[in-house]
Order: C-alpha cells, then structure tokens, then sequence
C-alpha cells in the first residue's frame, strides 16, 4: 500500500483511513456530512498527493498531444489549464486529465492515481517525434483547499496576488508558506478554490501552516468522502464511474472537450459515427422519490426492462436527498422522468433532473 507524505499526519488527526486505488487515504476526519458543508460554507483542506505526474517536453511535444487528447491544446494561451479525455481508438475512454501548460514545449500532465501508469504506458507507446514523457509523480505532492474562504486564507500564506489567477490558470513559480509551488485556480468540488503543488517532501510543512493560517476561517482537513459527495453533487465525473474503457466522453456529457473539427486526435473516427448515429444512452442525474440511497452498478429499471445503470450515488449533504448519477437509455434521460433503481433486490423510485444537482460557483 502507497502512502502520502502526510500519512502519519491525517492518523494525527483520527482520519479514517481506507485503501484507493492502492493508496492508504483519509475518508473522514469528523464526519463526511461535517467536512462537506464546512467546505460548502468555509473551505476544506484536502490531502490528493497521490494523483500522478507526467511532464511531455520537447519540441513536437504539441503536436504529439494533439494527436493524443480530444481537446484543442493549440489554442490555449501558456499559463492555462485545460481538462481533457484520452480515448481508445473505439472512443472508450483512458483516462481524463488535467493538462497545465507552460509553454507549446512543455506540458503538465495531472493523472488520476490509479491510472497514472497505465497513462504513462499508453503515453510512451504512441510516444513520437521530438518530445519525451517522464513521470514525475513521485517527486510532487499535492494539496486542494476549497471553499468560499480558500482564497482569502491561501493568501496569508503567499504574496502572489491571488485575485489575478483566473480559473483554470496557474502560476508556475510561487512560494507558499516559504515553500516553492505551482498553484492552478482548479479543483473537484463546485466551489472556488485553489489546487498547491509542492515537493514531495514538503507536504507536511505547508498542510499544518495552511491548516494554522486558515483555522480563524473555519479551514478543515477534509477527506475522500466529502471530495466524493461535494463533486456528485457539481455533476463532476469520476474516471471508473461516469468515465471508462466502456463509456465514451460523449455519453458522458463530455461534447464540450471533444473538438472533432480537429485534423485528427486517437478515437476521433469512433466518436465522429457515434455523435452522427445520435447517442443511444447518455448521463443522467436523479433524485430519489422512495426511501434508499443509490450505489454505483445498481440497476434502473423500468418495469421488466433495464434501461441503464447507476455510475454514482449517495445521500446530498447540501440537498438532504439521495441522489445519483446513471447511465441511461436515451429515452430516458429528460427531466421529469420516472424510473425504478433496484436496491436490495427491490424497485424504488426515482425522478430525472437537470444537472448539475449543485450550481457551481466557480470564480472566473
């Protein structure tokens, strides 16, 4: 089992711990319902160091993620982050990453943790031209406070003007509580925030000075679960549940970060004859109308017929409903639709809405 560098910090702070993806985690600290509404109200402070990191470099090192991502990279100014599929040929989905941009040679690749070396296989494998990918994920530790007051409290700790990082923005050379950093204007919540990418070995040192700095601002260490239930509500994807090998960007509600007027990218001719055919299934938000809580893999059914499945669902702590994202017949993807999710072997009611469940309230 991996651990992050603050381990022995969050069994300080009688964090439950639990594995993911081969990670020994905090899911909760105080209480998964707690930390999320503390970070809907205040801001949390999260531990994701085991997120993985690839730099591409080189002089082709642009073209050859074109060729790679559904995304237009070309068009991004330096400085900007973009959020992109990396499909198969047949349009499944590899991963979704996040791709900072320091220049048209030289790129940040941010990973999700159990996929960072199957990415970095499949990186190296169409790897060509003059470019290079190295995966640095062992050198870099990462850290996301969000929240209304994460701007005010990441401030006390840098003299970097915050206000003047757009979203989806970074700063590549910036100190934070005396540490060298890369911060990004980004996160995983639907609130504003800030994601902090230090060296490995200085996690510790920058997690207990923010967690100082912004304690008078009810900052709080928070973990998996709250990240999980605060990004279901914002309708935010997660690679394995919304996103896999079997589910395309597109069915996935991703169309915006599919470009298909680009010359070429992997997957590109797949995606081209589903979007022309018209999606037979797509992502689906719901709210149940019975008594149960939705899991991922639950049937919904309608009557005897299995129209989709659940990809993600839990009690809303901001809503105080249960609700869930599935996997629907497209027939059934409209607001107002009724359906069954069989829990327990039993059908239970549920009723389509609109997404995202939270409205977002990023600052651009």
């Amino acid at each position: 089992m991996k651990k992050t560098p603050l381990y022995d910090h969050h069994l300080g702070l009688n964090a439950r711990m639990t594995d993911f993806g081969g990670w020994l985690l905090p899911v909760e600290y105080t209480g998964i319902i707690e930390e999320h509404k503390k970070v809907r109200s205040a801001a949390g402070l999260f531990d994701v160091s085991h997120m993985g990191e690839i730099i591409v470099k080189g002089k082709d090192a642009e073209a050859f993620l074109q060729e790679l991502l559904t995304n237009d990279i070309s068009k991004a100014a330096d400085g900007k982050v973009i959020y992109s599929p990396m499909c198969y040929e047949d349009g499944g989905v590899v991963d979704d990453l996040l791709i900072y941009k320091y220049s048209s040679e030289y790129f940040l690749l941010v990973t999700n943790a159990a996929n960072t070396d199957k990415d970095f296989e499949w990186i190296s494998e169409h790897a060509k031209g003059d470019m290079e990918a190295v995966n640095v994920s062992d050198s870099w530790a990462l850290l996301a406070i969000q929240g209304p007051c994460a701007e005010s409290i990441l401030q006390k700790a840098t003299y970097c003007p915050l206000a003047d990082i757009r979203f989806y923005t970074f700063v590549p050379e910036i100190n934070v509580c005396g540490v060298p950093a890369m911060i990004s204007r980004t996160g995983y919540t639907g609130e504003d925030g800030f994601e902090v990418y230090i060296p490995w070995d200085k996690a510790p040192e920058v997690w207990e000075g923010l967690l100082d700095l912004g304690r008078s601002l009810g900052l709080v260490p928070a973990g998996l679960g709250a990240r999980d239930t605060l990004r279901l509500e914002a309708a935010l994807p997660l690679y394995g549940h919304e996103l896999s090998p079997d589910i395309t960007p597109l069915e996935a509600g991703l169309g915006a970060f599919v470009k298909l007027g680009k010359d070429s990218f992997i997957g590109k001719e797949a995606l081209l004859r589903q979007h022309a055919a018209g999606l037979e299934r797509k992502l689906t938000g719901f709210v149940m109308t019975g008594r149960g809580i939705p899991r991922s893999g639950y049937d919904i059914m309608d009557g005897e017929r299995k129209i989709g499945f659940v990809t993600s669902g839990s009690y809303s702590p901001s809503l105080g409903q249960n609700i869930g994202l599935a996997m629907a017949d497209i027939g059934y993807s409209e607001p107002g639709t009724e359906f069954d999710v069989i829990i327990r072997d039993k059908p239970v009611r549920a009723r389509t809405l609109e997404l995202p469940f939270y409205r977002k309230k990023y600052r651009k």
